[in-house]
């Protein structure tokens, strides 16, 4: 095998499983014992949103750091971090937890950028998508059984928690260790970096560069989407007759697995918008909050239903965008506005857990998921666009439409 899919990048994307299993397992647990401790969904949506609100603000300067440091000296410092983490959810409770909630967003902030730039700086331009679509996959591949294994947790007592915890930490930071990447590769990461003081200015181009704008409108509204579910839905299929977390998150997380995997060379990999492939998405999206939100009237068909269209959607969205980001982005600076993007993608899931508790407290969850589809359904049509790239170059790109 070679590309994508050659054992060097094989042993990155089994770090990757490593490293997302405990947060598999912490998405059914910190809800349910936020519940029992009698935590509203204001206050559990807050703590699960710490994560990526955290991980948002540090993506920019992750990218930068890992340009200037290299990602392998960057890796082993945040598993060291990460792993405290781990072990503070252990004999801590809600308090301990948004504080755990924090050191993971830092270190996930400096981890999946590391991992992504390199992956992008090493492989071709025709094989980009398909490891950065991998490299996604593997992410969620936890989320299969970790729900499981968390309800089982749950259902039999905490006792467990400690040593999955402690060997997670333990055998991420061990296989963390012995990454390796090509000398080529963190040479190239390092070769372009850029001072702080130009870092900050990028920030501008979240507005300015029409590219990076409409992928990161597109990105937040649909993680607000997916940080709704992943943060209420153990809390919203206690309500209904014959729901089960656990069975959800499953099909989710199994969906999102095979999608990525059959349809990895399926995504655009040319720096081309493609409008109907972007809008079927988003349409897809909305279509499963509105399934997931009827579930309460139409029983658990509908809600099992929804998980599979969500998981499609959430298989294609973020690597296609990333993705073609990656062709129109401006070189000298491409990897802090690629942290950019990701940074909304994380706002997004932290807004989906954050804004949507107090909407769950007021009205209800079914409500809350029919107003995150109506979000989605805003969505397709501003994924329209008739304009064609012409030029691509380090610097900018042309339209046929309105000259820029």
């Amino acid at each position: 095998m070679n590309g994508a899919m050659s054992w060097p990048f094989l042993r990155l994307y089994l770090l990757v499983f490593l490293y997302f299993s405990a947060n598999a397992i912490l998405n059914v647990i910190i809800p349910l014992q936020g519940e029992a401790l009698g935590a509203s969904n204001t206050t559990i949506g807050l703590i699960m949103g710490a994560y990526l609100f955290t991980t948002m603000f540090l993506r920019p300067w992750a990218g930068y750091m890992i340009q200037k440091y290299g990602p392998i000296k960057v890796l082993r410092t945040i598993l060291i971090i990460n792993g405290f983490a781990l072990i503070l959810y252990t004999f801590t409770e809600l308090g301990g937890y948004l504080i755990a909630r924090m050191l993971q967003g830092v270190s996930t902030a400096f981890f999946s950028m590391a991992l992504q730039i390199g992956i992008i700086d090493a492989l071709p331009e025709k094989d980009r998508s398909q490891g950065i679509s991998l490299y996604s996959l593997f992410s969620y591949i936890p989320g299969i059984i970790g729900p499981l294994i968390a309800l089982g947790i749950w259902q039999e007592g905490m006792d467990s928690f400690t040593l999955v915890m402690v060997v997670i930490a333990i055998l991420t930071g061990l296989f963390g260790y012995s990454a390796k990447m090509d000398k080529k590769e963190t040479s190239s990461t390092t070769e372009h970096a850029e001072p702080s003081g130009r870092m900050m200015k990028s920030f501008s181009q979240l507005f300015k560069n029409p590219f990076l704008f409409k992928s990161s409108v597109l990105m937040l509204v649909g993680s607000i989407v997916f940080g709704a579910i992943t943060t209420f839905i153990p809390l919203y299929a206690t309500q209904l007759k014959n729901g089960n977390a656990g069975i959800y998150l499953m099909l989710q997380a199994g969906t999102v697995v095979v999608a990525r995997f059959t349809l990895r060379k399926k995504i655009p990999s040319d720096g081309k918008w493609h409008s109907a492939f972007m809008m079927s998405t988003i349409l897809m999206l909305s279509v499963a909050a509105y399934f997931v939100s009827f579930s309460i009237i139409g029983g658990v068909v509908f809600f099992y239903v929804g998980a599979i269209l969500m998981g499609i959607a959430q298989a294609l969205l973020y690597p296609t965008l990333t993705t073609y980001l990656t062709f129109v982005l401006p070189k000298t600076n491409r990897n802090v506005l690629l942290g950019l993007f990701i940074a909304m993608a994380d706002l997004g899931v932290s807004l989906g857990s954050v804004m949507m508790g107090p909407l769950a407290d007021l009205s209800s969850y079914s409500f809350m998921y029919f107003v995150c589809g109506c979000l989605s359904l805003l969505m397709i049509f501003f994924a329209y666009d008739r304009r064609k790239v012409l030029e691509i170059t380090d610097q900018r790109c042309f339209y046929k439409k309105d000259g820029y």
